[in-house]
């Protein structure tokens, strides 16, 4: 059993770390903490504007005390939680303060544990300029997201403008074994997006500007999810036995996904590109997960070429800024000349 683990999950993620932290990479990764640094990298790689998400350090991937990406709700002290998730919301906004223009930062508010605490949070976020907070993917034994206790935080988010998130990673450990970790990748999707239909549930009161965007689990699911939605909300016999949940509706699911939903489907896929039209074009936001070795740093500019080669500038532009500027207030104004100097063009991207 012991030789199992030790060649399963354990040992091979040091070991590609420690080779892959080597060189320009070991520089590079200074950016995670150093402004100047960060700057110098994200230039090299094309991207004038980036969102800044609880996390970067590579294999260290948390905030202090479970306040994170994966932000659980079992087995933590709420307490340092919270301790651990403001350091990190004061940490980041001074980062982005360094580069407002460029960095869009987001606050982490675990909303499980005190609503009240959880809005006044939200509201520091919005007055020390981030522009959106990160909520934990999964509820545990906590009241799921459609309860009516959390109406606050939803309501405080769409009055300041602020987008809500969750994030890839959270889903259940089946254990040390090798062949586990891609029964993980496969399902962490399922498990890390449960705020959505919950989430369209509330759009009928809602103003089309307010803005749920669900990230780091590419973007393949969301037909399907959007075509099941659609297909239970249909009156049909098949739906006969079944209390009225469609009524105080006034669209599809679908549309009100694609109005209020946002895919943040980093590094995105060449298959998701393709597929844009089923997905929506509006609602897909490519990243490049800087600075994480799963992501296209430091080779974005190739990674762009292979994924982009041959598609219609009007649909690259919109993936790889403008929808990130709608949802973040970016001033493409300002971005403007960083973008003039750093590149690339359409045609380095071999656009149509």
């Amino acid at each position: 059993m012991l030789k199992i683990i030790e060649g399963g999950r354990r040992r091979p993620w040091p070991r590609f770390l420690a080779s892959w932290k080597q060189g320009h990479v070991a520089e590079g990764l200074r950016g995670v903490f150093d402004s100047a640094t960060r700057d110098r990298e994200l230039d090299a790689d094309g991207i004038a504007g980036e969102v800044i998400f609880a996390d970067g350090v590579t294999d260290k991937n948390s905030c202090p005390f479970g306040a994170g990406l994966a932000m659980p709700t079992e087995g933590v002290v709420p307490e340092l939680q919270w301790a651990g998730a403001r350091a990190h919301n004061r940490w980041i906004a001074e980062f982005c303060a360094q580069a407002p223009e460029r960095r869009a930062g987001l606050a982490a508010v675990p909303i499980f544990w005190d609503v009240d605490e959880a809005v006044r949070e939200i509201h520091w976020a919005k007055d020390h300029g981030l522009r959106g907070i990160l909520i934990p993917p999964l509820f545990g034994s906590r009241p799921p997201l459609h309860a009516a206790c959390y109406e606050p935080i939803w309501s405080a988010c769409e009055e300041l403008e602020l987008p809500v998130h969750t994030h890839g990673g959270g889903a259940p450990d089946y254990g040390d074994h090798l062949g586990t970790v891609g029964i993980y990748v496969t399902e962490y999707a399922w498990w890390s997006a449960p705020g959505v239909v919950p989430d369209l549930g509330r759009r009928v009161r809602a103003p089309p500007a307010a803005q749920f965007v669900v990230t780091e689990l590419g973007a393949s699911w969301v037909p399907e999810l959007k075509a099941l939605m659609d297909q239970r909300f249909r009156d049909t016999h098949f739906n006969q036995k079944l209390a009225d949940f469609r009524s105080h509706l006034k669209m599809k699911p679908s549309e009100y996904f694609d109005r209020n939903v946002s895919v943040g489907a980093s590094v995105t896929s060449r298959e998701d590109i393709e597929n844009r039209a089923a997905i929506g074009v509006g609602n897909l936001m490519w990243g490049s997960d800087f600075p994480h070795p799963e992501g296209s740093w430091p080779e974005t500019r190739r990674f762009l070429d292979e994924s982009f080669r041959g598609i219609p500038e009007g649909d690259a532009r919109t993936m790889l800024g403008l929808n990130a500027a709608r949802v973040y207030g970016f001033d493409l104004a300002k971005l403007e000349p960083l973008v003039e100097r750093i590149g690339p063009t359409p045609a380095d991207l071999g656009l149509t």
